[in-house]
């Protein structure tokens, strides 16, 4: 089952959002047209993505969404949709997540509650901090096992493994440039795919893979 990406809506919520909010709130206050974040109280609006942004997230979403249907392993879904990891951290939309078969209690009408087993931010440069450190420790804090950080304008990705001391650990890709998922076992992700103009055809990548 895949939740393909949707492009970012020019409706939804108009105005200022509430100054303080609780979560709760939040949920009952966005609509399918609200692309914001929840941090401490506080309703994060969240700007349009840039082409290069949507085009990377939309072929992982595609391309892990495949796999993950092919092999019959879960559902993989992309944004507008919230996860919150636990109680005391914040609602995020990344612009992936993967939630196995076993964790599909964690699935409620219209958010996560509680960790995904993988999920992947594509980095934008105005926001950079907020995916390489924030969110980076939220993710670990919260249990997510597996994070991939991706920044296709500085063509630099990072893979991070959570390991039993519940510390992320930066894995890099082998001397072939392939990165292979720990929590997807036989997704091997050819890093200089993500680099690629225009992106490679997803039969291709699918072929590469032994699923078609």
């Amino acid at each position: 089952m895949v939740q393909q990406l949707q492009e970012r809506p020019d409706a939804g919520r108009t105005g200022s959002p509430p100054l303080k909010m609780t979560y709760e709130a939040f949920l009952q206050w966005a609509d399918e047209g609200t692309w914001a974040e929840w941090v401490d109280g506080e309703v994060i609006l969240l700007s349009h993505a840039s082409l290069l942004h949507q085009a990377l997230a939309s072929f992982l979403v595609k391309l892990v969404g495949s796999f993950v249907d092919f092999l019959d392993l879960g559902v993989v879904l992309g944004p507008p949709f919230q996860m919150k990891t636990g109680p005391d951290l914040p609602g995020r939309e990344p612009d992936l997540i993967f939630v196995a078969h076993e964790h599909f209690d964690r699935l409620k009408d219209i958010y996560l509650d509680g960790p995904a087993d993988l999920v992947v931010e594509v980095i934008s440069p105005d926001i950079r901090s907020r995916d390489s450190r924030d969110k980076l420790h939220e993710y670990e804090e919260g249990g997510v096992p597996e994070y991939w950080m991706l920044d296709p304008y500085r063509k630099r990705a990072g893979f991070y493994q959570l390991g039993d001391d519940g510390v992320y650990h930066l894995v890099p890709p082998d001397e072939n440039g392939i990165y292979e998922s720990a929590v997807l076992k036989g997704l091997r992700l050819r890093v200089d795919w993500l680099w690629q103009e225009p992106l490679p055809r997803l039969p291709d990548v699918l072929r590469e893979l032994g699923l078609i």
